[in-house]
Parts: C-alpha cells; sequence; structure tokens
C-alpha cells in the first residue's frame, strides 16, 4: 500500500533515537516527504546508514528513504527543527533533553515518543521535559502513544496512534505532519491518560507474558489484560486523566497488541520469567530496552504513594524485584478476596 502525503508543509523534523521505533518514525516523516534527520548515539550507526541505507542493528532489512539524513551530533540533528520526536528509553529521558534543550529553538515542537515514568521522580516523560526546559516549551510538549510496532509500521501496514498535548495547534501539527493512508494520527488534550497508559500497559504485557509461559492460556491472558485494563484506568483517573481515553488507542488499542503480539518484547520477558529464566539473564540477551521493567518499579511505587489498588502490577514487581517465583505471583492473583467486578 503506497503512503500519501497528507501534509502539504514541508518540516524538518529531527528523531532522536536511532532504535526500531525511531527508525520506524523516521521512515514515516521521510514518506511524507520531510526532511529527516536521524539522530543515532553510535558515530558507527550515522557511518553505515549513510553508506548502505540501512540501519545495522534496528529494521536492518529496509531501505532507508534518502530524505533520512543520519548524523551523530546533535546540534546538527536539531539545527532549524520544527519538530523534534525524542525516541529514546525513559532513564535516559532527563539526560538527554539536558543536552538537547540549548540547542532547540523556541518555535520546536517537542515530541516523546517514549513509554515510561521516571524511577525517581514518577514523573511522566512530557513532565521531565518540562521540568528541565520550563514555561518556554510546556505548552509544545506532544505525547505519541498508540498500538504501534516498528516494524508493521515500516512495512506500511495500517497503523493508527495517538498525538497529545495541553496545545491544540502542537498536537494537530504532529498530526498534520505523520499523518498518510497507512498511519492515521488522531489528537487528543489528555496527556495524563494517554502517557499513564503506555507505560502501565508494558507492566500488565510482562504479567501476560508470564501467563503464558507458565503454560496457561488466552482465558488467562484476556483476565490480564482485562482486569489490567481496570488497573490503568484506576491509576490513571486518580492522576486526573479521563477513564475514556483509556478505552482508546493509546490505552485499551496498545494493551491488547502489547498483551498478544509476538514482536512485544515486555511480553517476550514476561514469557521468559514463566519459564523459569531469570531476569538479568533475559535482559543480558536483549539489545533494545524492555520498558515495562523499569516502568513496573515506578508505577508500583506511584500506586502506593497514591493508595490506588493495583494487584497485577503488585505482583509484577514482586516477580521482577523480589524474586517471587511465576507460578506464586500467578497464585496470589487468584487467590484474592471474591468481590463484584
Amino acid at each position: 500500500m503506497a503512503t500519501e502525503n497528507a501534509s502539504p508543509e514541508k518540516k524538518r523534523i529531527a528523531v532522536i533515537g536511532a532504535g526500531s521505533w525511531g527508525t520506524a518514525l523516521a521512515m514515516v516523516a521521510a514518506r511524507n516527504r520531510h526532511d529527516v534527520r536521524l539522530w543515532a548515539r553510535e558515530e558507527a550507526v550515522a557511518l553505515a546508514i549513510q553508506n548502505t541505507r540501512r540501519n545495522p542493528f534496528y529494521l536492518s532489512d529496509f531501505d532507508l528513504p534518502e530524505n533520512i539524513r543520519p548524523t551523530a551530533s546533535l546540534e546538527e540533528a536539531l539545527e532549524d527543527a520544527d519538530c523534534a520526536i525524542i525516541v529514546i528509553p525513559s532513564h535516559a529521558m532527563r539526560e538527554m533533553i539536558e543536552r538537547a534543550g540549548p540547542r532547540l529553538s523556541a518555535e520546536t515542537v517537542i515530541v516523546s515518543a517514549t513509554k515510561g515514568v521516571e524511577n525517581v521522580t514518577l514523573m511522566r516523560m512530557s513532565e521531565v521535559i518540562a521540568d528541565i526546559l520550563g514555561e518556554r516549551f510546556k505548552t509544545r510538549v506532544v505525547a505519541l502513544s498508540g498500538p504501534s510496532f516498528a516494524r508493521e509500521v515500516a512495512l506500511e501496514d495500517p497503523t493508527a496512534i495517538v498525538a497529545a498535548s495541553s496545545d491544540p495547534a502542537s498536537s494537530e501539527m504532529v498530526q498534520l505532519a505523520l499523518s498518510s493512508n497507512v498511519f492515521r494520527v488522531y489528537t487528543n488534550d489528555d496527556v495524563v491518560g494517554v502517557e499513564l497508559g503506555g507505560a502501565v500497559k508494558n507492566v500488565v504485557a510482562i504479567a501476560s507474558g508470564v501467563v503464558r509461559g507458565l503454560g496457561f492460556g488466552t482465558n488467562s491472558v484476556a483476565a490480564i489484560i482485562t482486569r489490567g485494563l481496570r488497573e490503568m484506568t484506576r491509576l490513571a483517573v486518580a492522576c486526573g486523566a479521563r477513564g475514556e481515553t483509556l478505552a482508546g488507542l493509546a490505552g485499551l488499542g496498545d494493551l491488547v497488541l502489547t498483551c498478544t503480539g509476538e514482536l512485544s518484547r515486555n511480553r517476550k520477558v514476561g514469557l521468559e520469567l514463566g519459564r523459569g529464566r531469570k531476569l538479568a539473564d533475559i535482559l543480558s540477551r536483549m539489545r533494545e530496552v524492555a520498558e515495562g521493567v523499569k516502568t513496573t518499579r515506578a508505577i508500583y511505587e506511584m500506586a502506593r504513594r497514591m493508595n490506588v489498588d493495583m494487584p497485577i502490577t503488585a505482583a509484577t514487581y514482586a516477580l521482577l524485584y523480589e524474586d517471587a517465583p511465576a507460578l506464586e505471583a500467578a497464585n496470589k492473583l487468584m487467590e484474592r478476596p471474591l468481590k463484584r467486578e
């Protein structure tokens, strides 16, 4: 299915992070004929992309459009950028924004395509960005989230996601810049709901992988997804989100994808834990970050501080950080007191 450009205005777009999702988003923007600069942390990766038009580590079987300009220079990537899409692990967001801040134009729209919560501060990614950049950028931050495996986006499989911001002009700019006939971007002003949906679903995905790794069937996965959605909604609403947001793409949509899709890194971690492997061994064999591992700690602490009941999160936390056996964690969920749904 060929992509058609939905935006008549050519933009200069910086994509900060050349992992799978960063590479896929760079392809989306380039297919819409924008001037794209893809920042890679390693000079060797940027050179390989320049010389071969392929990312040597991520989505390496895809030819990248010629209008993607790779660079290992943050200054070069961000120069005169209309939009900067940050696609890095959540634990690296603060350091990256501190580095990027002095190089950003006051008119640049900052897009967080990272799904997670900062462990120490329990800030969402848009809050981390605003904490560092201050009032100058506060309304120009957009959270990009939704059900979107990078490989399927690169393949141009039809995909729908959400761009959320308190500033309609910023979210609409991202919508117009990235949308095509195969990549649909909806706007939303519920940043809290969109970001917490993207973060909590990774925790629930680990739990869904665990039950499969233990040998349980789709009944068990359906129960985890359904009750996981309830946990996600409960926490988000307590933080000021609208419940309806969690029933949409950035909540239920992303949750179903990550809990059932074979390409889900978080589900894979849970699957291997359910089979009896140790977390350190699983992570040592993964090149990309499974955000749910660190996010579980942050969401568990957030729920504890806010007195929000999140049993799946608590069981996942015990499994990851208290060395609880997978079967014991699953049994504790089933042994909870009976009540009305």
